[in-house]
This record gives structure tokens, sequence and C-alpha cells, in this order.
């Protein structure tokens, strides 16, 4: 984070995002300052808080793109939520706070997973000589007790020790290396892993804290249950990496260091705000809407929320919220909610230059994705420019006269172009192929005409 300037994260996002310049300097001046304050005296960077941001624009834009970018660039936590999915308090549903703890969840999973790395070598080592035990069990001499020991319960002397075999060590050596090496990878053992529990309290009876820790007490009580399960070596040497690197892991320092990234550096989006915009009605099926409002707001305003890792503060996480406003509007929002966005901008709908970089630009580019898929059947295809062309016109014109989905359009399209290509990719005798405008015209022109009447059919 300390090495990206704001124009340095802006050509980062250039990489996989088309246009929408303004909105991009927005977040990228945000997260430059919330850099510049961990530089600040501790008594100065606690009184600087986020700018949270509010992004407006139609479907397919580039909205949630940015966010998710954004946190793969800074490697920070990020969880993506959906306002329509939280009820106000004394509703059957997701209370808001539960955001945090998703937060609070993906944090630890990051944390976990780079702490886990660091033992990489040890618990590799670890998942071999299980699997070696599985494939070669070794031999157990039996102790033999005393009944009176074993009445009253006395505790087992040490077990005598088995004099070693040469031979049969040298052959356990051998078949460890073949482990190792992933000769055996494609063998089919039976391991035990743990049983699900099956569906949490929580999740019966809400998404409050408390039933999540009353859900952990009664699972903590009963037995762990394992189950045989089937799989290849190569399974099963991932299975108990994980498994060992786990048991290695320190999950009070995981705790301790997850809550401090979720609170310092954690970014919540929260995606549809538009759809809880707007005066509730007394009754019905938008009763909670300004509910679910004023819920959201003493968490962006800064609280403290109670997770299974610890309390987390979010007075600074960075919240960004993001709708289409079609049929509402920002000012719908409740004042105090509006307050707490003050970074807003507006991102513009695509324009058929920018259909046409989309198509080939992005380092995930539509074209890019379906020549790979089609190499893997030995397929060539190229496109000629004036079919590029074609593709972005037919986009752009079918947004504006039907409902405009953004760059999503473009997944249609692709599709009807290479449906046909696609089916009989395994059977083609001629593997080089040229899409020029005249292929995509015939593919494409009647499946533009039957968007242009499909809002008139029920």
């Amino acid at each position: 984070m300390k090495n990206l300037t704001p124009r340095q994260i802006v050509e980062q996002l250039d990489q996989y995002i088309i246009g929408q310049t303004e909105a991009k300097k927005s977040v990228a001046v945000a997260l430059r300052n919330r850099w510049r304050s961990m530089q600040l005296p501790p008594e100065m960077e606690e009184e600087v808080i986020p700018k949270n941001i509010l992004l407006i624009g139609p479907t397919g834009v580039g909205k949630t793109e940015i966010a998710r970018r954004i946190a793969k660039l800074t490697d920070a936590p990020f969880v993506k939520v959906e306002a329509t999915k939280y009820t106000e308090v004394g509703y059957v549903g997701r209370d808001v706070e539960s955001m945090i703890r998703d937060l609070a969840e993906e944090a630890v999973r990051m944390v976990r997973t780079r702490e886990a790395e660091k033992h990489g070598a040890e618990a590799e080592e670890a998942a071999v000589v299980k699997i070696a035990d599985i494939l070669w069990p070794g031999r157990k001499k039996e102790e033999t007790r005393n009944p009176m020991e074993i009445i009253f319960g006395e505790k087992k002397g040490q077990t005598p020790q088995i004099a070693s075999d040469p031979v049969r060590d040298e052959k356990r050596k051998a078949l460890m290396d073949r482990i190792r090496s992933g000769e055996l990878d494609s063998r089919t053992l039976e391991i035990e892993v743990p049983e699900n529990s099956g569906q949490a309290l929580g999740s019966i009876y809400g998404d409050s804290e408390n039933m999540n820790q009353l859900s952990r007490m009664f699972s903590s009580m009963m037995p762990q249950k394992m189950k045989k399960r089937k799989m290849t070596v190569r399974a099963a040497r991932k299975f108990f990496r994980e498994e060992a690197a786990a048991q290695m892991v320190d999950m009070e320092t995981v705790a301790e260091k997850a809550v401090e990234a979720a609170e310092k550096r954690g970014i919540v989006f929260i995606d549809e705000i538009d759809k809880v915009a707007g005066r509730s009605a007394s009754s019905g099926p938008d009763v909670s809407r300004e509910g679910v409002q004023r819920d959201i707001l003493p968490i962006v305003e800064g609280a403290t929320v109670k997770t299974k890792y610890g309390p987390v503060k979010t007075d600074h996480i960075l919240f960004m919220a993001a709708g289409a406003f079609h049929v509402s509007k920002p000012s719908d929002l409740i004042p105090e909610l509006q307050g707490r966005f003050p970074i807003r901008v507006e991102l513009k709908s695509l324009t058929k230059e920018d259909f046409r970089r989309i198509l080939t630009e992005p380092r995930q580019a539509l074209i890019r994705q379906y020549t790979a898929l089609l190499e893997t059947e030995g397929v060539h295809i190229s496109f000629g420019e004036d079919a590029l062309d074609e593709v972005a016109d037919m986009a752009c014109r079918v947004n504006s006269e039907t409902e405009d989905i953004g760059a999503r359009r473009l997944y249609t399209m692709m599709e009807r172009l290479l449906e046909d290509i696609s089916f009989e990719a395994p059977d083609l005798e001629e593997k080089e192929l040229r899409i020029d405008r005249q292929f995509v015209k015939d593919r494409l022109s009647q499946a533009a005409e039957n968007m242009d009447i499909s809002q008139y059919i029920l």
C-alpha cells in the first residue's frame, strides 16, 4: 500500500476496468488517505476517519468490479453484501451487524492462510506421514494390562518399543518418497473426515451473535463425528496439509491480527443501496426499508460489534455503497445516512468506444477468454477489426433501445455469436476460423431484432 500512489492505483485499475476515471480517482484518493492516516501520530490517527464513497450508476458499468479489484490490490479484508438481504430489528432475517461479522471471518481467513504458509514444509511432511500410515499401517504391539488397572483407571505404562526392521523402514521410506514425488497421486484411499454438524442455530433463529455463541456452545458439547470418505492421494495430501497447518497456527494470535486488520484496513461494499431508499410505508413488503437504513447508520457512523474473535470497532472501516437509483434517488436516503457518504461518484453509461475497448483491452477481456476456451479443443479463432466494431455497435444499440445492462450485454452477444462454433468445436475439421463483420451480422442481426420486441412479450 505504501508504494502505490493514487496515479499508480488508477493505472492498476485500468488493466481491468474501462473508463470511469472519476470513480477510480475517488477510490484511489480514499485509499491513499487511509495510508496517510496510518503515518500520523496515534492521537491524530484516531481522529481521522475514512471518507465513505457512494457509487451511482446503472448496472454493468463497473461499480462492484472497482471495489473488488481495490480489495485485491491492497490485500485488505473485503466483503460484499446486498442491502436487500437485511431486515429491520424485529423482523425475521439477517441483522446489519452480520456484515461486520462476515468481514471479521474474511480477515481471519486471510491471516490464517498467511500464518499457515509459514508452516508449509512441516505441514506437507505431516501430510505425507499420515498418508503413508494409511497406505502402509505400522506394526503395533498390544500392551498387556492388569484387569485391576483397567477397573480403577490407573495410568497406562509406556508402550514397549518395537525393534526396528531395516528392510521395512527402507520400504516405508521409498513409499514416502513416491508420495512426495506425486507418483501415487491418482491412487484412491479411504480416510476419516469430520462430519458436518448440520444447520447452525444461528441460521434457524436469526443471525445474531448471541445465537451464534449458543450454537458454538452446543457444538463444543457434542463429540466430533467422523465419517469415512474416499479420495485420491492428491486430494488427501491437500486435506491433511491444511489440517496440519491449522493445528500449527496459534488461533489467538490469528484472531488478534485479524481484528486489527478488519478495523484498520477492512472494506465493506454495500450493493443495491438504492433498493432500501425511499420513505417506508406503514405496511406491506417495504415496511422495513427505512428501518434498515436506521440500522445501517450506527455501523457506518462507528460502533463496536461483537464477534466470536472479539469486539470489532467500525470507526475506521471504509464503506462503499452502490446503486443504480433508477426509481429512487440518493436524496431519498435518510439525511443522516447521506451525510455518512460524503464522496459521491456518478458512473457513466458505456459508449460504443467503451464496448470496443472492453472486448480486447482488459487483462480478462472477453475475446481472450473465448479464444483460450476454444483453443482447448484445438480451434483457433481470430477476430477482425470490423467484427469487433460490429459487436460493440450492436451491444450499444440494444442497450440504448432496451434495458441498459452495461457490459453484461457483451456476454449475451458473444455467447450467441460463438454458440454454433462452441457446439461443433470437437468435430470441426477446419481448426482455423476468422470472424468478420458479415459473420457477426448473420449471427446477431436476428437476435438484436428479437431483443427489440422482447419488451412487448410477456
